[in-house]
């Protein structure tokens, strides 16, 4: 069993907007310097042109992961001329819905489909919202884990539906304790006002007198609430998930009915798209949610329907903010301390969620982002309410017995010391990343604004200074070279129209 525990894979997503030395959303295009954003497996874009999104391969060590993604900000940082990438999850200084560039991919239907489908997101919740920056963090287990847990369990029903319900039973963890993570990592406590221009019912307070800064005195994590990633329209969405079958039916039941608040938008009315469909989720990637089971996609495949075909092969951690503490937005100690949570959701008992809980769940959830470090703060259990301070110290507790098996498992006590560290937050609440970003506004006199771009232009420095040795530059160039052919193959390989290719594509899901 330790040497399995050694073979924990991880994988990153760690997304970073370019900006321009004024500290603006840079205009520019995606740099051909960097290769193809459709095929390239490293560098791509996200929602904006100038939304950087930055992938590491699947690996068993968390050294190489972070090393990977180091060597890509190195690289990047040589191809970005007088750009810099921005070191926090909320954006720099926008102007609205028009100084967001959407990302372009190209003239195939794949490509398109890929713009399409970011016009309508700017439709349905604006443009500014898809500037804010977060890291994924995806986790498995290996096969041979799998196959001798259930082995054990006298092997019921198939392995594949085993490892399923497992992973099921991890996210449903997740979701009960995921307020912990907020608490610990969160790092958006305060945004620069221009992100909020034009709406006043946010509920936010002005840090200083000229009110560039908007914030709230013990949030922990904005990008997390209902200024971040989130939407009225979802809210009535309720995802289970006590069986693979209810979470594939309830998203691809959203993906086929329309939704009478996005009729407005043309979906293929005349040629125009400006989304994809007027169905309440365009395609599944729309669901905005803390964590997602996963399986890798075949070509043209869905992910409802990779799904279904194969069951959950990882997960998906997607409540992470950037840290501009940090050179590329986490470091090692963090990454430990996400393999012990996710572990310690994985082996705890899950009983099946209902409504009732739910509703706790996106209450605490909600508490914890803009209230995570007040005094005394309190959550609510199935049996009443508890204190955050108490409630953590109970999961630490669990924790750091699995940190002390990853510990066996690889001949350190790295895991028991960044669970170590972590708990002392919950001690005290001025050790968390939140309130660092507040106590250094205030005692550097720097609105929020100010103190992002110092950090920005801080670790801008640190890659340029250190560049990439000629072997890695070589494997990024190689990269590059290849994303340019695929591309160009890609450009040349459809054979049908772009009403065509949806139409295929959308009738996927109705044989799920």
């Amino acid at each position: 069993m330790q040497d399995l525990l050694r073979r924990i894979n991880r994988g990153i997503e760690k997304e970073s907007l370019r900006i321009n030395p004024a500290g603006k959303l840079a205009l520019t295009p995606h740099p051909a310097a960097l290769g193809a954003p459709l095929t390239h497996p490293s560098i791509t874009t996200d929602y904006s042109e100038a939304l950087l999104e930055f992938i590491t391969p699947v690996d068993s060590s968390v050294e190489n992961t972070l090393k990977t993604l180091e060597d890509i900000h190195r690289y990047v940082y040589q191809q970005l001329d007088d750009e810099i990438l921005w070191s926090t999850s909320m954006p720099c200084i926008v102007s609205g819905d028009d100084s967001i560039p959407v990302a372009k991919y190209g003239s195939s239907n794949v490509a398109r489909m890929k713009t399409v489908y970011r016009y309508g997101l700017g439709h349905r919740y604006g443009r500014p919202m898809q500037t804010i920056a977060g890291i994924h963090y995806n986790f498995s287990m290996p096969e041979q884990y799998w196959e001798q847990e259930w082995r054990s369990a006298a092997a019921p029903g198939s392995l594949k539906d085993w490892i399923t319900e497992r992973y099921l039973g991890l996210i449903r963890n997740f979701h009960r304790y995921s307020w912990l993570l907020i608490y610990l990592f969160g790092a958006s406590p305060a945004l620069c006002s221009s992100f909020l221009k034009g709406r006043d019912e946010h509920g936010l307070q002005a840090f200083d007198e000229q009110s560039k800064t908007l914030y709230l005195p013990h949030a922990t994590s904005l990008r997390m609430g209902d200024l971040g990633y989130n939407s009225a329209a979802q809210r009535g969405l309720s995802v289970c998930y006590n069986s693979l079958d209810n979470y594939i039916d309830t998203l691809r039941s959203a993906i086929m009915q329309p939704h009478p608040d996005y009729a407005q938008f043309a979906s293929g009315q005349n040629g125009q798209y400006q989304q994809l469909n007027d169905s309440l989720l365009q395609i599944e990637n729309e669901f905005y949610s803390t964590i997602r089971p996963k399986r890798v996609a075949r070509s043209g495949e869905p992910p409802l329907r990779a799904l279904r075909r194969g069951g959950i092969e990882y997960i998906e951690v997607r409540c992470i903010d950037v840290s501009p503490f940090t050179a590329v937005g986490i470091d090692a100690a963090q990454a430990r301390f996400l393999d012990t949570f996710l572990l310690f959701c994985l082996i705890q008992d899950s009983p099946r969620c209902d409504n009732a809980e739910q509703q706790r769940l996106d209450s605490n959830l909600k508490t914890v982002v803009n209230r995570g470090r007040e005094p005394g703060l309190r959550l609510q259990t199935p049996s009443g309410e508890k204190s955050l301070r108490d409630w953590g110290n109970e999961l630490f507790e669990g924790i750091s017995e699995v940190a002390k098996l990853l510990d066996q498992a690889h001949g350190c006590e790295l895991y028991s010391e960044s669970v170590a560290a972590e708990r002392g937050k919950i001690e005290d609440a001025e050790l968390t990343p939140s309130a660092r970003v507040l106590r250094e506004m205030r005692e550097r006199e720097l609105p929020f604004f100010r103190l992002a771009m110092a950090y920005s232009e801080h670790w801008a420095e640190h890659f340029r200074s250190q560049p990439l040795d000629a072997a890695a530059l070589a494997r990024f160039e190689q990269q590059k070279a290849k994303s340019l052919q695929a591309h160009a193959a890609t450009e040349s390989g459809d054979s049908i129209s772009f009403d065509e290719y949806l139409q295929q594509f959308y009738a996927q899901y109705e044989a799920l």
